[in-house]
C-alpha cells in the first residue's frame, strides 16, 4: 500500500481535516422527477454532505441542466450543499455563467460547490455550442480566471482572445466571499498544470490511490511555481461504488456499467464489496491525500436508494471518526 503522507501529515489530515462524502447519480433518476425528488430527500435525511450533478448537453439518455437544477435544489434542501461534477465550461458564456452561479451562491447562502472541466473527447456538446474542440483549453482558463475577477473585483476589464468585459461589476457579490471555490477536474498533465496555476482544489475520477497521491504532488509543484497554494482539505476524488457479499459480487453486478479505463484493472479505483471493503477502500484515499469524495452508486435503478443509506450508516461514520493512535502506527508500518 503506498502513503503519500509523513505520520505527522496523516495525523493532521485525520484529526484536523473533515472528510466529507456527497453523491453523484448523474443521469439515474433524469426520467423520474418522483423518484428523483424522493432520492433526495432521503440523501438529506442521511444527513449526506452534497448532492453532485454532471453536465451534458447531448447525450444519449435524459439529462438535467445543472444549473436550472442546483436552483431547485437551492429552495429545497436545507443543509446538504450541492455541486457540479464537472461543469463543461468551455460550451457556456463566462460572464453570464459568472452571473447565474453568483445569484445562486447569494440565494443558497454559499452552499454551492464548483468543480469544472474542460469535456471529453467524444461529447457532441462543442459541435452543438458552437465550440472548436482545439480550443476547450484556452477558452477554459480565459473563463476562470474572468469568472474569479468577476466576483472579487468591481469594474471588471479583461481582454482575452475569446472574451472581454469592460467596465463590468457583478451585484450581488456570491455569498462566498470571492466566489464560490473554483476547483478542475480531469488527471491528465495538462489538467494538473491548470489546477496549479488557476483553480482552488481538485477533484479527479478513475485514479488509483497512487495516482492520486502523484498528482497532489504535481499540483503543489505548480502551484508553488505559480506562487499559489492548494488549501490541504481541497483535494478529492470522484469514486463509483457498488456493495455486495464480497468484492466479486459487487463486481459482477457494478462492474459492467462503470466506465473503465484500459491501462488498470477496475478494482484499482472503484469501491466494491462489502462496508468494511468499501470503507478501506475510501481510506486508502486518504492516506494518498483526498478529504472530499463524490461517491456514484452503481448497480440496477431500483437499488441505489439501498446503496447509499448502507454507504451513509454504516461507512461514513466510520470514515469520520480518527484512528486510535494505535491504528495509526498500525497503518504506517511504525
Amino acid at each position: 500500500m503506498f502513503y503519500a503522507f509523513s505520520a505527522v501529515q496523516f495525523f493532521f489530515a485525520m484529526s484536523a481535516l473533515k472528510v466529507r462524502i456527497g453523491i453523484a447519480f448523474g443521469d439515474s433518476f433524469a426520467d423520474d422527477p418522483d423518484t428523483l425528488l424522493s432520492f433526495i430527500d432521503d440523501c438529506e435525511r442521511w444527513d449526506i454532505d452534497s448532492i453532485w450533478v454532471s453536465d451534458r448537453i447531448v447525450a444519449p439518455r435524459p439529462t438535467l441542466d445543472p444549473i436550472v437544477f442546483m436552483a431547485y435544489l437551492a429552495s429545497r434542501m436545507r443543509n446538504m450543499k450541492f455541486g457540479t461534477s464537472a461543469l463543461v465550461l468551455p460550451t457556456r458564456q463566462p460572464v453570464l455563467l459568472a452571473k447565474q452561479l453568483a445569484t445562486l451562491d447569494f440565494l443558497c447562502k454559499g452552499r454551492l460547490l464548483l468543480v469544472v472541466g474542460l469535456g471529453g473527447d467524444d461529447s457532441r456538446d462543442f459541435e452543438a455550442t458552437g465550440v472548436r474542440k482545439e480550443e476547450r483549453g484556452k477558452r477554459g482558463d480565459e473563463a476562470i480566471v474572468l469568472m474569479k475577477k468577476l466576483w472579487a473585483e468591481e469594474n471588471v476589464n479583461f481582454e482575452g482572445q475569446f472574451y472581454s468585459a469592460h467596465d463590468l461589476t457583478l451585484q450581488p457579490r456570491p455569498h462566498q466571499r470571492g466566489g464560490p471555490p473554483l476547483w478542475v477536474g480531469g488527471r491528465s498533465k495538462a489538467a494538473l498544470r491548470r489546477v496549479g496555476r488557476l483553480a482552488d482544489g481538485w477533484l479527479v475520477s478513475s485514479v488509483t490511490p497512487e495516482e492520486m497521491a502523484e498528482g497532489i504532488e504535481a499540483i503543489r509543484s505548480h502551484a508553488a511555481g505559480a506562487g499559489r497554494e492548494i488549501p490541504e482539505d481541497h483535494y478529492g476524488v470522484l469514486v463509483p461504488y457498488c456493495f455486495g457479499q464480497n468484492r466479486e459480487e459487487a463486481l459482477k453486478i457494478a462492474g459492467p456499467a462503470i466506465r473503465r479505463r484500459q491501462d488498470i484493472s477496475l478494482e484499482d479505483y472503484a469501491a466494491l464489496g462489502t462496508p468494511e471493503q468499501v470503507l478501506q477502500k475510501l481510506r486508502d484515499y486518504v492516506d494518498a491525500g483526498a478529504t472530499k469524495f463524490v461517491m456514484r452508486p452503481y448497480g440496477p435503478k431500483r437499488t441505489h436508494e439501498e446503496l447509499v443509506r448502507i454507504l451513509a450508516q454504516e461507512v461514513i461514520p466510520a470514515l469520520q471518526t480518527p484512528f486510535s493512535p494505535e491504528e495509526r502506527r498500525e497503518r504506517l508500518g511504525s
